[in-house]
């Protein structure tokens, strides 16, 4: 396999006369890509952190929040309450079906007696048998009842927990959408808990990457831009690749186990991931770097200041990569022969 390398020749050009800026402007330094030819055969994905447990938490009933005690970034243990929902209306429900028990309880002792006293009576043959089997009926008939309400009381029990939502695992709680005196419906999120000792990295593939990561997946690295300690590419040690394809994208999606404890990476964190690819010549693409202090950044974009035919710059957006030294790779949005503005204030002062 042969390395991809393009090297960067600058030099300095002086900005058309046709563009309005300040005459004792400096000259703007321009950045001409040049390809040597060589390619190289690894190539980067975007990648986000994920929970292996993340849960969104609800409630069964509807209900006023009338106790919360946790808010985002709070550590919970398993079992903890962590918001209550006004449960009057479903303890008063439990009275009464409790109250509706003792009555059935009361009138099946009352049938027992009566049962007893029929049988020995048709034993004395006192009474005919239609008037036992009247009894007998009317025993069933309270029994049955007693069941039901029963059955009644236990439902009613049950439904007074949904009032209150616990943790179900010891985690951190991600997230709050809720405030006193909200309205909890049933299936709208309440609170969001995850644990953070299991952790992950989820990229999808493009369908021509996923043989080389199947064939040499000691080889994918992952890295974490902008969090300290986790800027640099590190080896993954556990990789699992799904077994299906999306039909619409045409990518496949991969899991990367990340160690316990990485202070600051969060669900939600963006990352990248370096997959080994196709050998030389099969697919292989050029690698292109630029100085750092070319690159623009305001806000989520990323680019550099491109001169046009008549050398006016314009701003591109553009896709990077890792970062060496003072060099740092572009993965997308530019081409051999560009021409890129060195100092980019310079150049944005342009008009």
């Amino acid at each position: 396999m042969r390395t991809t390398l393009l090297s960067l020749s600058v030099m300095a050009a002086f900005v058309p006369q046709g563009l309005l800026w300040a005459a004792d402007a400096p000259p703007l330094k321009v950045i001409t890509v040049q390809s040597t030819g060589q390619t190289h055969n690894e190539s980067t994905v975007d990648a986000v952190v994920e929970a292996v447990r993340q849960t969104s938490l609800s409630t069964q009933v509807a209900g006023a929040v009338v106790a919360l005690h946790v808010k985002a970034g709070d550590r919970v243990r398993a079992g903890q309450e962590l918001l209550r929902i006004d449960a009057r209306a479903a303890h008063q429900n439990v009275i009464g079906a409790g109250a509706q028990v003792e009555a059935a309880q009361a009138n099946l002792a009352v049938a027992s007696k009566e049962l007893e006293r029929q049988k020995q009576l048709l034993q004395k043959q006192y009474i005919s048998q239609a008037a036992f089997d009247r009894a007998q009926a009317q025993w069933d008939a309270a029994k049955a009842q007693l069941k039901a309400l029963q059955a009644q009381n236990s439902a009613a029990q049950t439904q007074s927990g949904f009032f209150v939502v616990n943790a179900p695992y010891a985690g951190v709680v991600s997230d709050v959408p809720v405030t006193l005196g909200d309205m909890a419906m049933p299936g709208r999120p309440l609170v969001t808990v995850y644990d953070p000792t299991a952790m992950r990295v989820t990229a999808a593939v493009p369908q021509g990457l996923l043989a080389g990561v199947q064939a040499q997946p000691k080889g994918v690295r992952y890295e974490f831009p902008g969090v300290t300690g986790y800027s640099t590419p590190q080896l993954a040690s556990q990789i699992q690749v799904l077994p299906s394809v999306d039909p619409v994208t045409h990518t496949g999606q991969i899991r990367l186990s990340l160690p316990t404890g990485m202070v600051g990476v969060a669900p939600g964190v963006f990352a990248r991931v370096w997959l080994p690819g196709a050998a030389a010549g099969q697919g292989s693409a050029e690698r292109v770097y630029l100085p750092t202090s070319a690159i623009v950044r305001r806000a989520e974009m990323t680019g550099v200041y491109v001169l046009d035919a008549q050398g006016k710059p314009s701003l591109r957006q553009l896709r990077l990569g890792q970062t060496s030294g003072d060099r740092v790779e572009v993965l997308s949005g530019l081409r051999p022969k560009d021409k890129v503005a060195a100092e980019p204030q310079l150049a944005g002062a342009v008009r």
